[in-house]
């Protein structure tokens, strides 16, 4: 009784927490539904790495990282008009930093806390390579994507638990064989493709918004091509959180067509507004 118990929980979950991202038009797994409380705990987190880091600015590529985030952040709130939700992004406290480290890397929380790591600079190479990546992690806080990965984690935590609950009476080695098979399982089987997922929704949504910006598409292949020549391999793509870079340029290179439409359509309606 107690396992059909388990189990009707997280089914239930499941079924209540599938909302249909406004960005997207997909159902997806979200379970908070208020992103204040999302915000602010991304604001605390972003802050304390902030002063446990060094942060540049008033230089060239500092004030250029702001710019192009500014930039892009118009750009979303234009994406966001033209899909009727206006006030999607009241709640966005927007914030561009670079910081000195080396690693090549970016990212945005949820709420609009951005930050550019110095090395990854070189490999964007010129502003429009910046506002390719920049597009990409604004993407992720639009889509909600981090309280996505979050619910995701909650469910896979409920199949732990229901999973341990019905082999309890199984003998030790057993047990242990299959949590093992259900942890990789539920990796393999599930987070690892809903990362991918997202990245791929990432690098299409980013795309549509540096060109909304005014920013060169084209740029984005060709910032991958760039990040495929330093990688040093890395392991295969059903194993990664990442789609592979071939996969990407591909990708990019496809969806530019739609870009260009979709901006030139969004920015004459912005203009006739």
């Amino acid at each position: 009784m107690k396992n059909n118990y388990s189990l009707f929980i997280a089914v239930f979950l499941v079924f209540v927490g599938c909302k249909t991202n406004v960005l997207t038009g997909k159902k997806t797994l979200n379970f908070f539904g208020n992103n204040k409380q999302i915000f602010a705990m991304s604001l605390q987190q972003y802050n304390s790495f902030l002063s446990e880091n060094d942060v540049i600015t008033d230089t060239k590529e500092s004030d250029l990282v702001k710019s192009i985030g500014e930039d892009i952040a118009r750009a979303a709130q234009v994406y966001f008009n033209y899909k009727g939700q206006p006030n999607m992004l009241n709640d966005y406290n927007w914030e561009y930093n670079l910081v000195n480290n080396q690693q090549v890397n970016a990212w945005c929380m949820p709420g609009g806390k951005i930050v550019f790591y110095t090395g990854i600079m070189p490999i964007a190479a010129n502003a429009d390579g910046i506002a390719a990546i920049m597009g990409h992690e604004v993407a992720h806080a639009l889509a909600d994507h981090g309280a996505q990965r979050m619910s995701l984690g909650i469910v896979q935590q409920a199949g732990g638990i229901i999973t341990a609950e019905a082999t309890k009476n199984q003998d030790a080695q057993k047990r242990q064989q299959i949590m093992m098979a259900y942890g990789i399982g539920s990796s393999l089987g599930g987070m690892l493709p809903f990362s991918r997922k997202h990245e791929t929704e990432a690098d299409k949504i980013g795309l549509e918004l540096m060109t909304i910006a005014g920013y060169n598409p084209e740029e984005a292949p060709k910032l991958w091509e760039r990040m495929k020549a330093q990688s040093k391999g890395g392991q295969p793509e059903f194993l990664s959180t990442h789609p592979s870079e071939v996969r990407r340029i591909a990708n990019l290179k496809s969806w530019i067509p739609g870009a260009k439409a979709l901006a030139k359509q969004i920015n004459a309606t912005a203009v006739a507004q």
